[in-house]
């Protein structure tokens, strides 16, 4: 896992992106923040009282070099704008008022930092719930042209093999359509972490094996998959030996382009692709990385609650990434 985090801080580096920390207080968001502002890889900003966060990070012997910036959403300057700008996002669900009020939370400001361009992208999640982090993001930054929802992936990494998962956080069970949505961001994600992806999307079933409610949903998400991004390499329905094995996949599905060689594993739901990441993690000694949250406009990761600095100095690193790679596609 080093070398992986090694080949992202050297091309984060390059661009210094900043990323806003909402968890100000929080302990290791306070050690992560000091660490990435010291090696000068990205540009951290806090949240929350100034004198608050200074205080709990001197009690911690944490020193906050002048890398790092502390914004508190009861003392901006720029405000105004920013409850101006949310107010006209959210189209009459918000009046001035309301807005007000919610962008004292520190989620929503720092999502507005995003919104705004004033930050690159967000990480939280050390001391609030998924949904704490993900809604203000699906409500101000909002997901890409042509996708309905996010999903989460995880990137499964030992020695030097990369395999990307997904979705194993967000939708319990996606239909078709989504599933399909979920294969194409999952291969753009993959591109991120220098990956040429090769989808595979799982089941019980190879290529018409076995015929049920389950496994047509998979073949027809495939066929949309393809029939949108004819440019990737995406095909199914696998089990996963088919997918994985290039002997199996001789006998099972010579026809396919995967050849047994996929690096994306796309699962039929939640409940199988977490169990996925998990077996792979305890059982085969793969790292897993994530959740990594996708389909956004802007970059927003969530931390476990479980965390540590290393976790979250880690999630920003990639968040970075995604936004330096979501740039450069806007530019292309």
């Amino acid at each position: 896992m080093s070398d992986l985090f090694k080949e992202i801080t050297e091309k984060v580096e390059k661009h210094q992106p900043t990323i806003v920390l909402p968890e100000g207080t929080d302990e290791r968001i306070l050690e992560a923040a000091a660490q990435l502002g010291a090696d000068q890889v990205v540009k951290p900003i806090l949240v929350g009282n100034k004198e608050e966060i200074t205080a709990k990070a001197s009690e911690q012997g944490i020193v906050l070099g002048e890398n790092v910036q502390v914004l508190d959403p009861n003392n901006y300057d720029e405000m105004d704008a920013m409850v101006e700008a949310f107010v006209e996002r959210r189209k009459g669900k918000e009046t001035e008022e309301s807005a007000r009020t919610k962008l004292v939370d520190v989620n929503y400001f720092g999502t507005m930092l995003v919104y705004m361009g004033k930050a690159d992208g967000l990480v939280s999640g050390a001391a609030h719930s998924t949904g704490d982090t993900v809604r203000p993001a699906l409500q101000i930054i909002k997901t890409q042209p042509g996708i309905k929802r996010t999903s989460g992936v995880f990137v499964m990494v030992k020695e030097e093999q990369k395999f990307v998962f997904g979705d194993c956080a967000i939708n319990i069970a996606p239909n078709s359509e989504e599933l399909a949505e979920i294969a194409i961001a999952t291969a753009e994600t993959a591109k991120v972490f220098g990956l040429d992806p090769k989808v595979a999307m799982l089941s019980f079933s190879t290529k018409g094996s076995a015929s049920s409610i389950e496994t047509k949903k998979v073949s027809e998400a495939t066929k949309l998959a393809q029939e949108s991004r004819p440019d990737l390499v995406i095909d199914g329905e696998f089990q996963f030996d088919a997918a994985f094995v290039p002997a199996v996949a001789q006998k099972k599905a010579p026809d396919s382009p995967l050849q047994g060689q996929a690096n994306v594993f796309i699962f039929p739901s939640l409940e199988s692709g977490n169990l996925g990441y998990k077996i792979a993690q305890r059982l085969g000694g793969y790292d897993a990385i994530g959740p990594i949250l996708q389909g956004l406009n802007k970059p927003v990761n969530d931390l476990s609650r479980g965390c540590n600095a290393a976790d979250v100095y880690k999630l920003s690193l990639i968040t970075a990434m995604q936004a330096i790679n979501q740039k450069a596609t806007t530019e292309a």
